[in-house]
């Protein structure tokens, strides 16, 4: 019965099945992207990271580490920092990464070059290897130069792709790859330069990888080193992905869930339809149970249906995501099949249609056989506890999906209650404005324009859930548009006298008279002068770091047991500061406990408070400090902040190095300030921030780029719920033309109601939308992100007249066959 029914009938839902499908495409085609990402990292760990395992150091190894490091036979090693490398041809600069390479590395995986021996000769050569963009860029060829430091070396090759590379890297310090021996030559190892050594290392068969972590990594924290294996370096490169498919998965979910909405409102419609053959069917015997389960039957077939569909298209899309996130990951992506998002696709389209359409099918329990002979409007009451009892299955089922995706109870009730948030205050919205048009209808205005608003709330409306389709889509995309001018808003350069836009780093004590003097004759400002002294903590209350990083119950976390830190010391404090407990101590005297001031975040992960005494290693002597005040810091802002000061009077006399700051007032001027300093001052490493904001921007429209793909499916599920909503009330709509035409309206009349209904719903639904996006993002700038918020008018100018305009236009177009229906069609049906 199901079946013949649905032969006649089913073609009202399939244009609803299609938001399911797209829904099913979005997730099923990020989750087996996912599932092959994961399984690339696992068979590839050892291309990316080069080796088996590795041991870093940010300084010359130790003699333990040294001869552990003998021990273990290292196969390569290298030095990795950053610093300027000018270009004789072009007399350019640029910031780059350098790699000083010794040993046959990478061990695993290629090397890419052009020409393809480049990888294998530039050391016997003493050239380098030069990225492919800084080669586009400055329009290198080999067998020209790159000078870094006071070496000069001739570029053997072109670094098209090497171990751990990716291009939003490379965007920011692109790489180049010297011989390890003329590494001392350049002159760029200096106090307080940024330096890691690395010794690459190869495993026999037989090592288990695991149990030597376990037991050198502990050995080598307590020597300021690290150990890192290519399986637990690969699970934390697989967490990063994963995380950022969660949140996709997410986007694609929301898409989903607007498609069930869709499938609940046509099956409303459906069913207040088939009332009178469920009437006769009852009358000839059929039972409860039976009529409920012919059209539960449908809805599940069209689910598996929209399931079977939905899982192969996601699967042929997850072919376009290698291109979408290929400037991310740091490796090509071998697609692969896998079983459980090919499961899940079709199991999620019969669950989800059968929930959703529950709630509008328990109307068919309670029709009575006399409905045959009774004119009655509306659908029959439903049981309030089997109501209950469906809106919790969905909300559990939401509830268990999310956590499914997301792998964390907390984070997942979060989603479902902002979905519930989003969902209800868009209805609550809907309903208010609908309400509110009815209360006070402009009884005034033309007989068009009271029709078009009388449509709004008609029998069979679809307002409530084309305005959830229409909002909920608006409000993703503005969202991110929102979100990306807060992010941008954090690290903007403030565009005044007083900012810098230009750092100097890595400037030793006895040049910084020379570069300041560089500076000044060009009537450009030195705004800060600021000395930087390392060292590392020795003991926190009294204990010993030794003694604490081999206590298991310890709750502190333990980088801070590890890092060096780099501290400065001044007598106020600056704008990006503020004082949150204790007293700043701008002066203090060397035979006392020194008071510091430390940021929140080393307050709460070392477990100090005001108070507590902290002893430093200073390159070799035993400062006791104690804490005097605790800040809150503005990282955000691109300026140079510290997590720990020292008041005057404490480290004037201990080895430092300092950070200059000025400001150019334009691209030339920082470009001829940046050439004439590399070549006074080799070892000077230059960061310019509107070049560095102009990558963050171009980051951050990537990602927006890649989520907005995935918001694209909310958007299209919205117009595929519009010409749904359309299709299947369009025997009602075909009726109130009838009776229009019988009152005497004209075809054009007929045109401006349904264009002005559907202006309405557009304009409602993208306001509300953008309204609530908006509303969302000053709560994120205030309470998460802390700034100022400026929100973009892109939203307003492109989105909200977009979406009407695009609403207006598959309403008119899908009710043109309703506008042109001769009144006869209706009254042969009824006649029938």
């Amino acid at each position: 019965m199901a079946w013949r029914d649905s032969k006649a009938s089913g073609k009202r839902l399939l244009l609803f099945m299609a938001s399911i499908i797209l829904g099913i495409a979005a997730v099923v085609s990020i989750q087996s992207f996912s599932e092959s990402l994961k399984d690339n990292i696992t068979l590839q760990s050892k291309a990316l990271m080069g080796a088996d395992f590795r041991i870093d150091t940010k300084q010359l190894p130790s003699e333990k580490v040294q001869a552990l490091i003998d021990s273990l036979g290292a196969e390569a090693m290298e030095v990795k920092f950053v610093s300027m490398a000018a270009f004789p041809k072009s007399g350019s600069t640029k910031l780059v990464q350098i790699r000083g390479m010794e040993g046959g590395y990478p061990l695993y995986g290629d090397l890419e070059t052009y020409p393809e021996n480049a990888g294998d000769t530039y050391q016997e050569k003493n050239g380098a290897l030069v990225d492919a963009t800084v080669m586009l860029q400055f329009n290198l060829k080999v067998g020209d130069s790159i000078k870094v430091g006071d070496v000069t070396f001739p570029i053997i090759g072109r670094l098209d792709s090497g171990p751990g590379t990716t291009g939003v890297f490379s965007s920011v310090a692109p790489p180049v790859w010297v011989p390890y021996g003329s590494i001392e030559a350049t002159g760029l190892l200096q106090t307080g330069s940024r330096i890691e050594y690395n010794y690459f290392f190869k495993a026999d068969a037989n090592t288990d990888l695991s149990t030597l972590n376990d037991k050198l990594d502990p050995l080598l924290d307590a020597e300021k080193a690290d150990l890192d294996v290519h399986t637990i370096t690969s699970q934390r490169m697989g967490r990063r992905f994963e995380n950022v498919g969660k949140f996709l998965n997410l986007v694609a979910f929301i898409a989903l869930l607007l498609g069930c909405v869709g499938i609940a409102s046509s099956v409303h419609i459906y069913i207040k339809e088939k009332l009178r053959s469920i009437a006769v069917l009852k009358c000839i015997g059929a039972t409860r149970k039976q009529t409920f389960l012919i059209y539960l039957l449908q809805i599940a077939g069209l689910g598996l249906f929209g399931g079977i569909i939905g899982t192969a298209a996601g699967l042929i899309l997850q072919q376009s995501f290698p291109l979408l996130l290929q400037d991310f990951l740091p490796f090509e992506v071998v697609l692969s099949l896998s079983a459980r998002p090919i499961i899940m696709g079709l199991l999620l389209g019969i669950l989800m249609s059968v929930l959703f359409a529950l709630l509008p099918l328990l109307s068919t329990w309670f029709v009575s056989p006399l409905q045959v002979l009774r004119i009655q409007e509306g659908t029959p009451e439903r049981s309030r506890k089997a109501m209950v009892l469906v809106m919790a299955g969905i909300l559990l089922f939401i509830l268990g999906f999310a956590q499914w995706l997301l792998d964390n109870w907390r984070y997942s009730l979060y989603f479902v209650l902002s979905v519930l948030a989003v969902f209800s205050i868009l209805g609550g919205l809907a309903n208010l404005l609908m309400r509110g048009v009815k209360k006070y209808f402009p009884t005034s205005w033309g007989f068009t324009a009271r029709q078009s608003l009388l449509n709004l709330f008609r029998p069979n409306n679809q307002t409530l859930v084309l305005i959830l389709a229409i909002g909920v889509g608006a409000f993703l995309i503005s969202t991110l548009y929102f979100s990306k001018d807060i992010l941008l808003a954090k690290a903007r350069v403030e565009d005044s006298s007083q900012s810098p836009n230009i750092i100097l780093l890595d400037v030793q004590t006895e040049q910084k008279d020379s570069v300041a003097q560089s500076i000044l004759p060009k009537g450009l400002p030195v705004i800060d002068n600021i000395p930087i002294v390392t060292m590392r903590i020795h003991s926190i209350k009294g204990r010993a770091v030794n003694e604490l990083r081999q206590d298991t119950t310890l709750n502190m976390n333990k980088w801070i047991l590890n890092h060096e830190f780099r501290v400065t010391y001044r007598d106020s404090l600056i704008d990006s500061e503020m004082l949150t407990s204790g007293e700043w101590i701008s002066q203090a005297d060397v035979d006392v406990p020194i008071p510091i001031s430390v940021a929140d975040n080393i307050a709460r992960d070392a477990k100090v408070v005001v108070g507590d005494t902290i002893l430093f290693n200073v390159q070799g002597v035993l400062m006791k400090t104690f804490v005097g005040s605790v800040r809150a810091v503005d990282w955000g802002r691109m300026q140079p902040n510290f997590s720990i000061l020292f008041p005057k009077g404490i480290l004037e006399n201990a080895p430092q190095f300092h950070v200059l700051t000025t400001r150019a007032p334009d691209e030339a001027a920082s470009a001829q300030l940046q050439r004439e300093l590399v070549r006074k001052f080799p070892n000077v490493s230059i960061l310019d921030l509107r070049q560095l904001l102009g990558i963050l921007e171009g980051i951050l429209d990537k990602i927006s780029w890649v989520i907005n793909f995935m918001a694209f499916f909310s958007i299209l599920t919205g117009v595929i719920v519009l010409i749904g909503s359309v299709r299947t009330s369009k025997y009602q709509r075909i009726r109130e033309n009838v009776l229009l035409r019988t009152l005497g309206a004209k075809s054009p009349q007929i045109l401006r109601i349904t264009a002005l209904e559907y202006f309405y719903l557009g304009i409602l639904g993208s306001a509300m939308g953008v309204l609530l996006s908006l509303f969302g993002a000053q709560l994120l700038a205030r309470f998460v992100f802390e700034v100022p918020f400026a929100p973009s008018w892109a939203p307003f100018l492109i989105l909200l007249p977009g979406i009407t305009a695009l609403v207006l236009l598959i309403g008119l177009g899908n009710s043109r066959s309703v506008i042109q229906s001769p009144p006869l069609e209706v009254l042969r049906k009824e006649g029938g």
